[in-house]
Formats: C-alpha cells, sequence, structure tokens
C-alpha cells in the first residue's frame, strides 16, 4: 500500500500548537497518558475476550513495556492490547470527537493557558493524552495490529499539521498485537531516555496500574526487563495501605486529569451485594460537564475485570462529575452493556453510592464551609439537576443546596434563610436571572430589600425546573419576586428607602391614572396596577399567577421552545415622584396626551430593564426626545 498523508482536524491541529508553543513544569506526565491508554487498551481486550478467548489464546498475559535507546534518542512504549484497525488509527489520532471543542480551543488558545500547566490541564480534558507526546518528541511513529486481524499499520507525525498511514511488515510488532508508539525525543529530552529517570516517573505517576510495566533499558527478551510498578488494582488494597500521593495519581489515570481530587471516597460493601468503590470529585470543571448527553465517566469492573465506562444506570445523571471505579464480583463476567440497563444489582450500587456520596458532601458542607463552597461553585449547577429527578434524595440535596442572595455577600443555605425569615413571611421568595450582579439591580426586589426580606438569586437554568418539582422547603413555599402580588403587607418590617432611612413618601391616587394608561397602552399588558413592591423605580413588570416565570420564558423562546411571549403586568410604583406628578395630571386640560406618551415611555423602560427587546426602538427614541424636550423647555 502506498503512503496516505492526512491533515489533522482542525481541533487537533490548535491543540498541538499549544503543546508545541508552551512551557511545562512537568513535562514527564506525556509518559503517564501514554502508559493510561496503553493500561485501557489492555482493559478493553480483556473484556472482548470474555466472550471471544481466541482474540488473547497466544498471548493470554496483559503488559505494557518501556524500551530506552539512548543511542537513537527514542522511547518506546508498547502493549499487547486491543489495537487499532486503519480506519480507527485514522479517526483515534487524527479527530477529535467532541462537540463544542472548536470554539472552547480558540478561548484558551488566545488566552493564558497557552502559556503554562493550563496546556496540559486542557490535553486530559479532552481525553487525548496521546498528543502530550509531543511535548518532548519532535517526530512520534505509531505501529499497531488490531487484535483478531492480520494487517499492521504505521502512523508517522511530527505534529506540524499531517500524519502518514502505511501498511507495515507482517512481523513489525513480532508477531503479536497491540500498539507501539515510538518517541524520537528532542535533543533538550534526551533524559528520558536514562533508566533511573523513566524508573521514578512510572513509580511516581503509574505505580497503581494493574498491569505490569516492564522496563526495558536494552534488554531483547521480556524476561531480561524489570518490572517497574506495584501493578495491583488500588481499589481493592486497604485505605491504610494508601498514600494520599498514591489516590492522586490513580485520580489522574482513571480520570485523565491533572488537578487534584477535590474529595476521595473509598469504600467497600459486603452484605447482599459486594463491591469496592474508589471514587473521586475533581477540583477543576471536567470539560464535557454540560454535554447535552449527560454521561457519566465512572468505570465498571466485574472481578477487577474492565466492563464499561459508559453505565448511565450505574450512578444518577447529576453526579457525572464523579470519576473513579467501582468493582463488584455480583455481576457476571459476560455481562452485555445492554443487560447492565435496568439491572437490579446495579441499581442497589448505585442507590449505596449515591446516599454515600450525599453523605460524604453533607460532612464537608458541615466541617469545612469554605472548602464546601469553592465545591458547589465548580458543580451546583449539575447537583441541583437531582432536585428535579430523584425525589428519594431531595431532602439531602435541598440541605447541600446554596444560593447567593440580597441579604449577604456569600453563599447562603435554605436553613440559614428559613431561620432568619421576617416575622409573617410565609414564603421563600427568589428571583430568576442570568446572574446575580444583574437580579441585584431589578426593580421588582426594591421593596423586599427595603423591608430586609431576602430574596435569593436563582441564576442557573435548571432552577426554573426543579422549583415547581420542590414546591417548599420545612413548610415555606418558594414564592417569584416577579409573579404577582408582592404580599410585602403582612410582613413586619418597617419600610425604608435606598439610604436606610424609612420611607415616609406620600402615596399618590391612582385611581384616575391607572385607567388613563390601561388605555393608552392596550393590549401591550394584561394589567396595570399599584405597586407594593416598588420603592425607588416608577414601573416594573412582573407575571400574573399561574403565567409562565418570565425569566422561563425568555430561556424557552431562545430555545425555541414557545413562539409567542404573554402579556405582563405593569405595576407602577405610587410613591415615585414621576408617577404623583402624573397623577396630578388627571383632570387638567391637555393632559391626556402626556400622559398617554408617559405610558408608553414607562412600559418600554420596564421592558428594557427586564432585558426585552423593544417593539419600536425608532418611536421609543422620539417619545423619549419629545418628552425631554418638553421637561426642558418648561
Amino acid at each position: 500500500m502506498s503512503e496516505e498523508k492526512h491533515d489533522f482536524q482542525a481541533e487537533v491541529s490548535k491543540l498541538l500548537d499549544i503543546v508545541a508553543h508552551s512551557l511545562y513544569s512537568e513535562k514527564e506526565v506525556f509518559l503517564r497518558e501514554l502508559i493510561s491508554n496503553a493500561s485501557d487498551a489492555c482493559d478493553r481486550l480483556r473484556y472482548l475476550a470474555i466472550t471471544q478467548p481466541e482474540l488473547i489464546s497466544d498471548d493470554p498475559e496483559f503488559r505494557i513495556r518501556i524500551s530506552l535507546d539512548a543511542k537513537k534518542r527514542s522511547l518506546a512504549v508498547a502493549d499487547n492490547g486491543i489495537g487499532m484497525s486503519h480506519d480507527e488509527l485514522i479517526e483515534n489520532l487524527g479527530t477529535i470527537a467532541r462537540s463544542g471543542t472548536t470554539a472552547f480551543l480558540e478561548t484558551v488558545q488566545a488566552g493564558d493557558n497557552g502559556k503554562d500547566a493550563g496546556g496540559v490541564d486542557l490535553i486530559g480534558q479532552f481525553g487525548v493524552g496521546f498528543y502530550s507526546a509531543f511535548m518532548a518528541a519532535d517526530e512520534v511513529e505509531v505501529t499497531t495490529r488490531k487484535a483478531g486481524e492480520d494487517k499492521v499499520w504505521i502512523w508517522r507525525s511530527d505534529g506540524k499539521g499531517a500524519f502518514t498511514v502505511t501498511s507495515g511488515a507482517a512481523d513489525a510488532l513480532d508477531g503479536a498485537r497491540g500498539t507501539r508508539i515510538v518517541l524520537h525525543l528532542k535533543k533538550e529530552d534526551k533524559d528520558f531516555t536514562e533508566k533511573t529517570r523513566v524508573e521514578a516517573v512510572v513509580r511516581r505517576y503509574s505505580d497503581h496500574i494493574p498491569i505490569p510495566i516492564l522496563l526495558d533499558a536494552g534488554a531483547k527478551e521480556d524476561e531480561e526487563a524489570v518490572k517497574v510498578n506495584e501493578a495491583s488494582a488500588l481499589w481493592t488494597r486497604s485505605k491504610s495501605d494508601i498514600e494520599e500521593q498514591q489516590y492522586t495519581e490513580f485520580y489522574r489515570h482513571v480520570a485523565h486529569a491533572f488537578d487534584e481530587p477535590w474529595l476521595t471516597l473509598h469504600t467497600k460493601a459486603e452484605g447482599k451485594i459486594e463491591y469496592n468503590a474508589l471514587l473521586f470529585v475533581p477540583t477543576n470543571k471536567p470539560f464535557d460537564l454540560f454535554d447535552p448527553e449527560r454521561h457519566g465517566r465512572v468505570k465498571l469492573y466485574v472481578k477487577r475485570v474492565f466492563i464499561t465506562e459508559d453505565c448511565d444506570d450505574l450512578l444518577p445523571a447529576w453526579l457525572r462529575f464523579l470519576r473513579g471505579v467501582v468493582d463488584t464480583p455480583d455481576l457476571p463476567l459476560n455481562i452485555s452493556r445492554e443487560m447492565l440497563q435496568h439491572n437490579p444489582v446495579l441499581t442497589r450500587i448505585g442507590k449505596g453510592l449515591t446516599k454515600r456520596v450525599l453523605g460524604e458532601l453533607k460532612k464537608k458542607a458541615e466541617k469545612q464551609p469554605d472548602d464546601y463552597v469553592a465545591f458547589w461553585e465548580t458543580f451546583g449547577g449539575v447537583v441541583k439537576e437531582g432536585l428535579y429527578e430523584s425525589p428519594d434524595h431531595r431532602d439531602a440535596l435541598l440541605a447541600l443546596a446554596r444560593f447567593r442572595s440580597t441579604s449577604t455577600e456569600g453563599w447562603v443555605g435554605l436553613a440559614d434563610y428559613v431561620g432568619r425569615m421576617k416575622p409573617g413571611q410565609k414564603h421563600i421568595y427568589y428571583i430568576s436571572g442570568a446572574d446575580a450582579e444583574s437580579l441585584a439591580r431589578s426593580p421588582q426586589i426594591e421593596g423586599y430589600r427595603a423591608k430586609g426580606v431576602e430574596v435569593l438569586y436563582m441564576t442557573d437554568p435548571v432552577d426554573e425546573f426543579w422549583i415547581p418539582a420542590v414546591d417548599a422547603f420545612e413548610g415555606k413555599s418558594f414564592r417569584s419576586a416577579t409573579r404577582g402580588g408582592a404580599d410585602l403587607d403582612g410582613i413586619e418590617g418597617e419600610d425604608r428607602g435606598t439610604d436606610g432611612k424609612p420611607d415616609e413618601d406620600a402615596k399618590a391616587d391612582l385611581k384616575g391614572l391607572i385607567p388613563l394608561i390601561k388605555l393608552a397602552l392596550k393590549d401591550n399588558v394584561k394589567d396595570v396596577r399599584a405597586s407594593d413592591r416598588l420603592t425607588d423605580s416608577p414601573v416594573c413588570l412582573v407575571a400574573d399567577e399561574g403565567d409562565m416565570d418570565m425569566h422561563l420564558e425568555r430561556m424557552l423562546k431562545q430555545h425555541r421552545q414557545v413562539e409567542t411571549s404573554s402579556l405582563r403586568i405593569l405595576e407602577i410604583n405610587p410613591k415615585h415622584r414621576l408617577i404623583r406628578c402624573l397623577a396630578d395630571l388627571v383632570g387638567k386640560e391637555k393632559a391626556a396626551g402626556t400622559i398617554d406618551e408617559a405610558a408608553r415611555l414607562l412600559l418600554d423602560q420596564a421592558r428594557i430593564v427586564e432585558g426585552e427587546p423593544l417593539a419600536d426602538p425608532a418611536d421609543f427614541a422620539r417619545r423619549m426626545s419629545a418628552m425631554i424636550e418638553k421637561g426642558v423647555s418648561a
């Protein structure tokens, strides 16, 4: 076969550019990534061999071999795992099959991550640690033969935009299956051909790999190579025998990550159902956290044999940020992925693990609240999905939830909120929007703030869905501050203005003004009424009882789930000087036109504050200019 030349996918080229032009404090992580990939290849073949034993009949003992050649300045990592076909070689080493990678890579490339260890972290996030080989090599050669196939394929690249694929000789891998990756090292990285250097790297990063890693510094036979790792499944060992660094490196291996685990949960269950679990909560947000498919990434093993990492029935989707391993002897080794769906054993394991994870999070929240806040800022938006999806865990999740609010600069739990509710307050008030900063300026919460009533900021899209499902916490129902009446009259507390002093402004008599505003606005609003929630703004828009919340409707319109906007209620502030002036005009000669113009301007103003588009911006500008002209000339 003649040589095939292929260009890298655009995302791969960007990734390699980050690698090529970055400075890394721990360049040796490339070896960890190659070993992890080799381990995964062996795991996948071990699983296939359960139903197809002929795939490993000629070589049943899995291993990874590292070979060093100082004269040629090369380092090779070989495994006898599953190997790759021609098409798999091109797909796996030429593309990144992740949605949203282009925009993300452009952001990283334009920022600071291309100048420090963040670039390495990026490689790990995409699960394509192979490309880290170009940190230390100016050329990489991959020779592979897929288990059960005869053809050998060779992939070569200098990492500068293209790669070649050619067929190899039948004896290129000594007739064996698997993959061998040869790195032709850069001059400044020739120390990776030194036995002591490589051995130290393997012991530091890959001691936990449950497959023998053989280091060959010139030997020609396997028996002459030296095993340099513990080669035991870390999750089966006693916690007292495992050091913190070993947990960290195992997390990085299983998650293809570069950060530290925020939480480590190592547990063993015995009884009717047995399993070992070693789970980690990452410190940093995984790249695919908000992937629409919401797949979990915890690996399932049966009797130390890898089965799958795509097992959505193991843990709920709202815990998809977890990484790690679950190993049980209570499932058959030859279980198919289809048989895993709705499997009662898996369901019981999942329930037990979910309860344990929530228990550990509760401990963190109680004993290390500042540390817990860091977790919530990273994963809170995902955890809250459980409030909607998992009624059995709702109470535990409500206790873990944290929110920004009008009463504190930090985060507040629902129990704290209820504990400082005002006398006469019957509801937990909240307001939904894109971010806390803009919500803090919303006119709808002026009256609540003035009376000292705390309002929670709901800034995650999922908030719009779990609140109707939950309805109440400790007997206190959730109520939107942008819906219906404000119910402030029954709450004890002295109304105060923005300066903190009691608000003693006289109220305008709106009996004559409201009908005129309704007449002016006609079918543009559902109703016009006096407001008890406004203190500083003249007007605001609110949703009627039973209507869709305004923020939810805007989100659905953005995703084309609703076509038309609901009519809203325009509330006017009887204490505001502008409203009092308009009320004084009622009944006076030629006042109707002024009130009509002012009503339309006030509605547009309310729409602008809500972030809604104006029906006619030019008409708004004309009215505004005319009103200013009247004021200046008066």
